[in-house]
């Protein structure tokens, strides 16, 4: 299979992932790495140092480095020509997140240049990014998805919170307004959680913040859509699976999913792209509600996912790979979808599980009996050891940092609250000094 893959593809064609996102410990970045790198291609992702986990990894033909969530969509785009021009020949062009799908797409004209891309409306990925466009796009062609309100005030919030029921979902409007660090979906179960949400949640220029319906986990699943489409060519590629584990957990990234043959929502999906032209490789997350048969669209992420590692054909295919055969002109081909395997990514599962734990759907014999079995996991391989080794340094220096700051912002407290205990005396005995002068 591999030597199959390994020949049909045009090495000759390399390929630049690049990312708007300050965040380093992106293992969807890595597995483009690696997907494309075990075939011959050349792979060079834009990074933010020379020391991240991506930049370290064998199969990398040499990281970018650059930092372009620092600047201006024109800065970016006269800093991707620049790129283009030190590669030297056309580059197929992964965005590997949100902010850089809509950026490729708006300044397609200027970038055509020096990198090849499937062709969509410019405008598309902006309006199925936007959380508030994808829920009157689904209200307009009749895809299912949860209902949902919109809020930019706190006095809103106020209204909001009295009149529904807990918990609900939310989540910011756009991917812009989450911290680096943060969620950009959370489940609030009490009215302080939700306020506490939105103060995190809002920015100064955008105060918009999505309240969506919560399906609970004892009527719904979590199903995955990861594909490519390119209507020009006629290609499209589609697989279907379930997250079984997320983190946070119920809302978050996927730390457990399996492929899981679904020929309703694969036609429910396709039916959906067609409709709005879209071209290119996508990732949809969707929510199975037992109550009325519907499978509900909740995101739409119109370029890679992280977890796209865990489709695979028996011809050898993923997404990243069908991109390349497409863009370069070759043949895709089109075999079953592989099922017996799961994708895990290892720092998000522990915690996730502990989180299940606590809540009462997850037993410990159930976690370690999930872990067995065929399976690819986002960071540790034997062949290219040091970006998990990378990943794991960094996630334990930030723990350790976290518990001093923790430690000494405990000290602090205990020191003021000793020097107000010891106030009432100290005011007692100058009071008494007065009274013997």
């Amino acid at each position: 299979m591999g030597e199959t893959m390994a020949t049909a593809l045009d090495t000759r064609v390399p390929v630049l992932v690049f990312t708007m996102s300050s965040y380093d410990l992106q293992h969807g970045t890595l597995g483009v790495v690696r997907s494309l790198g075990r075939m011959g291609v050349r792979v060079y992702p834009v990074v933010g140092g020379r020391f991240t986990p991506v930049a370290l990894s064998r199969y990398s033909a040499g990281s970018l480095v650059w930092k372009p969530y620092r600047e201006c969509d024109e800065q970016v785009v006269h800093g991707l020509g620049t790129l283009g021009k030190r590669l030297g020949r056309p580059t197929i062009l992964i965005p590997a997140d949100d902010q850089a799908a809509v950026l490729v797409a708006e300044h397609s004209a200027q970038l055509a240049e020096w990198f090849v891309y499937p062709q969509l409306p410019l405008q598309l990925p902006r309006k199925v990014a936007d959380k508030r466009c994808l829920y009157c796009l689904c209200k307009n062609l009749g895809v299912p998805c949860p209902e949902a309100a919109f809020v930019s005030s706190l006095d809103e919030l106020h209204d909001f919170a009295e009149r529904t029921a807990f918990p609900v979902v939310v989540k910011a409007a756009t991917r812009e307004q989450v911290p680096p660090g943060a969620q950009s979906t959370s489940i609030a179960r009490t009215p302080d959680e939700l306020f506490a949400l939105y103060r995190q949640i809002r920015t100064p220029g955008n105060t918009e913040v999505i309240l969506q319906e919560y399906l609970p986990s004892d009527s719904a699943e979590d199903w995955i859509f990861h594909g490519y489409c390119n209507p020009k060519t006629n290609c499209f590629l589609g697989f279907t699976g379930k997250k079984l584990r997320s983190y946070p957990a119920f809302a978050g990234q996927t730390a457990l999913g399996i492929p899981v043959e679904n020929e309703a929502l694969l036609r429910q999906t396709e039916k959906l792209l067609k409709g709005i032209g879209y071209a290119g490789i996508v990732d949809l997350d969707y929510r199975f509600d037992r109550r009325d048969g519907k499978y509900k669209l909740l995101d739409f992420n119109p370029r890679m996912g992280a977890n796209l590692r865990l489709f695979e054909n028996a011809e050898g295919v993923d997404v990243v790979r069908a991109l390349h055969l497409d863009l370069s002109g070759r043949t895709v081909p089109i075999a079953p979808m592989l099922t017996n395997r799961k994708f895990i990514v290892e720092c998000l599962d522990l915690p996730a599980a502990v989180q299940y734990m606590r809540r009462g759907s997850l037993t410990l014999r159930g976690w370690l009996a999930s872990l067995k079995g065929p399976r690819e996991v986002a960071w540790f391989c034997v062949d290219d050891p040091l970006p998990a080794l990378n990943m794991s340094l960094r996630i334990l220096f930030r723990g350790l940092a976290h518990a001093v700051r923790a430690v000494l912002r405990l000290s602090r407290i205990d020191r003021l609250r000793r020097a107000s205990a010891t106030l009432p005396e100290r005011q007692e005995n100058a009071v008494g000094a007065r009274g013997i002068l």
